[in-house]
């Protein structure tokens, strides 16, 4: 049909196919149905293909219609001179076209006066321009950095000055503006924070063509998918409605499923005492042989095949008598800008039963705060108290990224901790559900998702009595942020938490501390208080 020129439809439908990643399958027979207009979140185990099936749609791998356009939002934007805003405004190619068409007619009119030709086609370029409403690209595209926390000044600064985080949000903001027929987003939540996260589902909300999202973030799939896509056992189940709908849906089908299974069992059971009773009964013979025939005819029902629920366990540590932690009237400031004062007077106790959970903007200070009581920056003013045999286990995305990639899980924990048997590390990284072969694959080989357990199981190696954790859900599947959530749940030592999680911090937090403007504050109302403060805030803005 593309051959032709006759395939109009913009709805994706690929049928019957495999995928294997190495010796390992991951999609048997499976079927892709896509339907124009409609959001899609896919769900599934950490590790069971989610990405690589992203990948594999966006590179062209599996095909689809040639005249659908694809963006799929993967890879930061490159660090260079272009301005942010104007980085944006080149992924429209046909205005950017346009516009460098027009420099040069004009250069060339400077240089060589007037001539029809010329004339003619800058009002064609100027009619191209107003039909496209090219004029008002500029304050859209600004309109999508602004919602993804992008200052005027920030807007105007250079790609090349941004961290990878932000120059993610930048390559966000071009496939919004590009608005592509499908949008494929891998865990979009993870590199922003809760303003841009509402901006975010509230943009998304009032989308038009389709949308395959991958995410954790069970608040994020309730309010933009339209559809589930849950990947398991090698397939692909669709359900209508939001995740909400498919965890009730699902579970319904599952019992249903049980329900009939067992019934069936018990039939065969009853079909089958009576063939073994009457088997050499003559005059019974020709209804044993039907019972057998309708036996063999019976359709072949399975039993529920139960995805193997996570568990993650946190060692307990010895306990410490209180003050463990403190900051009392900490002052912070960067050496290299000692006049910007980036934390005030901020003052902080954590026991060993503390379950504290720091919020706020990008850029608020909440990394600064965790630097400060792990011990990692002094206090410009004030005391950092801490007990004398305290062990902090800190989590980050740089931990993940500083994993060896090139040796297996195993070897790794062997290196950073030597001296203990292959069997130690083997029950250390099953504390964090990385158990079998999967713990001799090298690191390099394993989803996000499993990296991150690898680096949960090397902070608990130090049995620390504090967990400080930033940003811990990234990754991580559904059922292993809830996994997670009853881990710190049991873990006796104190927890203090940077996330955006709605389902983590509900767990886990019982304080919760907000980071603006240079202060921290304690906010009661836990986080749907917090969440509240920030959708005013954005009310307010608009």
């Amino acid at each position: 049909m593309d051959q032709k020129g006759s395939n109009k439809s913009m709805d994706i439908k690929i049928e019957n196919f495999d995928i294997s990643f190495g010796d390992k399958t991951l999609l048997t027979g499976a079927d892709l149905t896509l339907v124009y207009g409609r959001r899609y979140g896919m769900v599934g185990r950490n590790g069971i293909g989610k990405s690589t099936l992203l990948r594999m749609v966006s590179s062209g791998q599996l095909k689809i219609s040639n005249h659908i356009s694809v963006l799929h939002v993967e890879q930061e934007v490159v660090g260079n001179d272009t301005i942010a805003l104007d980085s944006v405004l080149e992924c429209d190619e046909k205005r950017q076209s346009l516009i460098e068409e027009e420099k040069k007619i004009l250069q060339s009119l400077n240089n060589n006066g007037e001539d029809s030709q010329s004339s003619g086609r800058l009002q064609e370029i100027y009619a191209e321009l107003q039909g496209m409403e090219a004029d008002k690209a500029p304050a859209r595209a600004s309109v999508i950095l602004a919602g993804l926390g992008f200052s005027p000044e920030m807007q105007r600064k250079a790609t090349k000055e941004f961290s990878g985080g932000w120059r993610m949000r930048i390559a966000l903001a071009r496939a919004l503006f590009s608005k592509p027929d499908l949008l494929l987003l891998d865990e979009p939540t993870n590199m922003l924070d809760m303003k841009a996260i509402i901006w975010l589902e509230n943009y998304l909300q009032t989308w038009e063509s389709t949308i395959l999202v991958v995410s954790h973030d069970r608040r994020f799939l309730d309010t933009v998918a339209t559809d589930i896509l849950h990947f398991h056992s090698q397939h692909i189940e669709g359900y209508r409605g939001n995740y909400e709908n498919f965890v009730k849906t699902m579970t319904e089908k599952l019992k249903h499923q049980q329900r009939e299974f067992e019934a069936q069992q018990q039939y065969k059971a009853h079909v089958q005492e009576f063939i073994d009773k009457f088997r050499y009964n003559a005059k019974r013979a020709s209804l044993v042989q039907s019972k057998i025939k309708m036996l063999e005819k019976l359709p072949e029902l399975k039993p529920v095949e139960k995805e193997t629920s996570v568990v993650l366990r946190f060692p307990n540590p010895e306990f410490l008598q209180p003050p463990v932690l403190q900051l009392d009237e900490v002052f912070f400031a960067y050496p290299s800008s000692p006049d910007t004062i980036v934390l005030n007077n901020v003052n902080l106790s954590a026991n060993m039963g503390s379950r504290i959970c720091i919020v706020g903007d990008n850029g608020s200070g909440k990394t600064t705060l965790l630097k400060l009581l792990i011990g990692d920056h002094e206090p410009t003013k004030g005391i950092r108290h801490a007990h004398r045999n305290l062990v902090i286990g800190y989590f980050t995305q740089h931990h993940i990224d500083q994993l060896d990639m090139n040796v297996s899980s195993l070897e790794f924990l062997a290196k950073r901790f030597p001296g203990k048997s292959s069997e130690e590390y083997r029950r250390q990284l099953g504390c964090f559900g990385v158990t079998g072969d999967l713990a001799l694959q090298s690191v390099a080989s394993l989803s996000g998702g499993q990296k991150s357990r690898v680096a949960f199981a090397a902070m608990a190696m130090l049995h620390p009595h504090f967990l400080i954790l930033d940003e811990p859900t990234n990754h991580l599947d559904v059922e292993t942020v809830e996994a997670l959530g009853i881990a710190l749940q049991h873990f006796s030592g104190g927890v203090v938490l940077v996330s955006h999680d709605e389902q983590l911090i509900e767990m886990v937090c019982q304080e919760l501390w907000v980071c603006r403007n240079g202060t921290v504050s304690s906010i009661s109302g836990g986080f749907s208080q917090y969440r509240k403060l920030v959708e005013e805030e954005l009310a307010a803005q608009a």
